[in-house]
């Protein structure tokens, strides 16, 4: 279960790297082929046994019309650590969702939890009252009520879906799933989605604005473990303008793959000859770099958009941010079993790993090293150099620059985009059909900053100055670390009112978020007073 508890220490701010040294049909990583079973009830998350590894399956929704139900249930995430978990359709992560390139999409959602909850579908371009997103496109969903999502699956891709009510909590409570749009012809021959996130085993109870809580109710139920902050969370007062707390990430101790850690990762299985696609996206709060051992690969695709004639590499570091998606693919053609896994140095990066497995195949002599020195793998010259939709140096309807940065205001420290906190920013306004350039500057001397695009995607034209040189980069969610700057561009092409924000939601809540808001776009929801909105 990820619930939020904060251990406190004032004014310091602590950003460690996280497993880098700076959130298939199978949720678990077990056999596509074997995913039709049902999901565990709330009650009940007795393990099976596959290989001798204990995993939960978790069930695969596919078609075009589901139910997602937002529940409490018991969650192991090792053999040693056993959680009460917000979960969606009583698993962690949520049903991952599956449907094909173009249909049309129906998701029922009934919130069976003590707290409102909305869910967003990060990355996928919906229609704007379909985000998601508390007091901007809806009112989040109250307990017992319902709320009907419909939407076209237009672009394929790897995807995600998670509440944006108080999602800072409730995301680390467990309220995420993966969602995969199927393209209309595929490449390989199995396909595996890997969600990346951190818990923590002896968290300091707190309620959901950070405060100690020992009283009978929702939080105290959560369980042992959650995500913990490795910078700062805001305390109330709203948006930045209260004081703020830091958190101590040697206390960020569990990393896991599906909801699991260690042995307990269910191993990816693969027959010789064929081509294996893995999904790795990041939930979580750190950057996670991933090393496939044994193998080539390619990296495909980032944020779910294919990339152009990737090459071969190998022994690359793969470095996800909060937010991305990155998908790689291989062959299977060195039989054994090898493992996939995090590298880095926090007391967590060991159990974020998974077996690469071959059919018949019992045993190999491949060894964790998540201390080896390997490159990292870079996007700005990899691929081939084609034309993108967008240019540097073209003419653009609006320019916009984004100075991102951490600040004391008032009491306590905020995260600020030039200079204001949300929802104080300046938005991005824009006409349907313009072109949108907007240069990210990370001012921030130690916080990184994964900045994420609702409804949109945007190409990335240059990092430091230079111009990307290999495959177009097309993307949601690009990650500054201290001192970067990015420019990127994108299409008003999906009229409504829009986040742009940090994904790393501990900065969200304190302040660095804005908007697109397209003139004349008329919200189609009403406010409802009784109902407290939280959209970060």
């Amino acid at each position: 279960m990820k619930i939020k508890w904060f251990f406190i220490l004032f004014f310091a701010v602590f950003l460690l790297a996280a497993c880098s040294s700076e959130k298939n049909h199978d949720m678990s990583g077990m056999n596509h082929e074997k995913m039709n079973e049902e999901e565990p009830s709330s009650k009940d998350t007795s393990s099976k046994q596959t290989n001798l590894i204990k995993t939960t399956k978790t069930k695969t929704l596919k078609g075009n019309e589901f139910t997602i139900v937002a529940k409490e249930a018991t969650h192991k995430i090792n053999g040693k650590t056993k959680v009460t978990a917000w979960t969606f359709n009583g698993s962690v992560p949520g049903s991952e969702i599956r449907v094909k390139e173009g249909e049309k999409v129906t998701i029922h959602f009934k919130n069976e939890l003590p707290a409102p909850v909305s869910i967003h579908w990060h990355g996928i371009p919906v229609p704007n009252e379909m985000d998601g997103i508390p007091g901007v496109t809806q009112n989040a969903v109250k307990p017992g009520e319902t709320f009907t999502y419909e939407f076209i699956a237009s672009v394929p891709g790897t995807y995600m879906y998670h509440s944006h009510q108080d999602g800072v909590n409730q995301i680390d409570k467990g309220l995420y799933g993966a969602f995969i749009v199927e393209p209309k012809e595929k490449t390989y021959d199995k396909d595996y989605a890997l969600v990346l996130d951190e818990w923590m085993s002896n968290p300091v109870a707190t309620d959901s604005n950070g405060m100690m809580d020992n009283k009978d109710g929702m939080d105290h139920n959560m369980g042992d473990m959650h995500h913990e902050d490795k910078e700062t969370e805001e305390m109330p007062g709203g948006h930045g303008s209260g004081m703020t707390m830091a958190h101590d990430m040697s206390m960020y101790d569990t990393f896991t793959i599906n909801g699991k850690s260690g042995d307990a990762v269910a191993p990816i299985q693969v027959k010789k000859g064929e081509r294996v696609r893995l999904r790795f996206i990041n939930i979580g709060y750190l950057s996670h770099k991933i090393h496939l051992h044994g193998h080539t690969f390619q990296v495909v695709a980032v944020d779910g958009q294919e990339l152009s004639a990737p090459k071969e590499i190998k022994d690359q570091l793969v470095s996800i941010a909060p937010g991305e998606r990155y998908d790689i693919e291989f062959v299977a053609n060195n039989p054994g079993q090898w493992y996939l896994e995090c590298h880095g140095d926090l007391e967590g990066t060991p159990g974020m790993k998974a077996l690469i497995q071959y059919d018949g195949v019992e045993k190999g002599n491949d060894k964790p090293n998540d201390q080896q020195n390997l490159p990292n793998f870079d996007f700005v010259n990899y691929g081939k150099n084609k034309l993108g939709e967008f240019t540097l140096h073209q003419k653009y309807d609006v320019e916009y620059t984004m100075d991102l940065n951490t600040q004391m205001m008032g009491n306590g420290m905020v995260f600020t985009i030039n200079g204001k906190t949300f929802p104080d920013t300046d938005n991005i306004n824009v006409k349907t059909g313009d072109l949108v350039k907007v240069r990210l500057v990370n001012n921030s001397h130690k916080d990184g900053h994964p900045m994420h695009l609702h409804g949109h995607f945007f190409q990335v034209l240059s990092k430091n100055g230079k111009p990307i040189s290999g495959s177009p980069i097309v993307k949601d969610t690009i990650n500054l670390k201290p001192g970067e700057e990015y420019v990127v561009a994108f299409k008003a092409d999906n009229p409504g009112n829009w986040l742009f924000h940090c994904h790393d939601l501990h900065h969200a809540t304190a302040g660095m978020v804005n908007m697109v808001k397209y003139d004349g776009y008329k919200t189609k929801f009403k406010v409802d007073p009784n109902t407290e909105n939280k959209p970060e």
